[in-house]
């Protein structure tokens, strides 16, 4: 009887190392992830309208979304597709603020103005913005307007970015 004691007893030993090495190895991982966080944020953060122009749109959403929570700004990141015309909503001083990112090499259009208007409403929101690392058409500036809609062209942008690094 007493072998299998001491067999059973290190069989609970192995298990509870086991057990403690898998802990052990998801808090590492979990540190890694949170460090690879802060280095993405610290890269976003320091990128200038150069670096945003070669970014991809889900990256220049992320860009918005840590500079906009840098200046006080609750934020949600919609998801990626059915976002029904926002890709983030703002959130300050008690109004909702929905935002069309559009990273693009061209210049925006009234597409992105008439998904903004319509997710304003869907999302509630107070106000909508298209943000763009480009210009915006006369039209999309007509149409922003009529629907009170703010466009954020390039200047605007390099305007946000310059304030971003003198609040650091």
């Amino acid at each position: 009887m007493w072998p299998f004691i001491v067999g059973g007893a290190a069989v609970a030993v192995a298990i509870a190392k086991s057990v403690v090495d898998r802990w052990k190895e998801e808090e590492r991982w979990e540190e890694e992830q949170k460090r690879l966080e802060e280095e993405e944020k610290k890269r976003l953060l320091d990128s200038g309208i150069l670096e945003v122009d070669e970014m991809t749109g889900k990256e220049f959403e992320r860009f918005l979304d840590v500079h906009f929570r840098n200046f006080g700004y609750g934020v949600t990141l919609t998801q990626d597709s059915q976002d029904y015309g926002a890709d983030l909503i703002l959130y300050k001083d008690g109004l909702k603020t929905v935002v069309q990112a559009k990273r693009s090499k061209n210049p925006v259009g009234i597409k992105a103005v008439q998904e903004v208007a319509g997710a304003v409403r869907h999302y509630k929101g107070n106000k909508g913005r298209v943000i763009t690392n480009n210009r915006f058409t006369e039209n999309a500036y007509n149409l922003a307007e009529s629907n009170d809609i703010e466009l954020w062209d390039r200047k605007r942008l390099i305007e946000f970015i310059l304030t971003a690094k003198k609040c650091k």
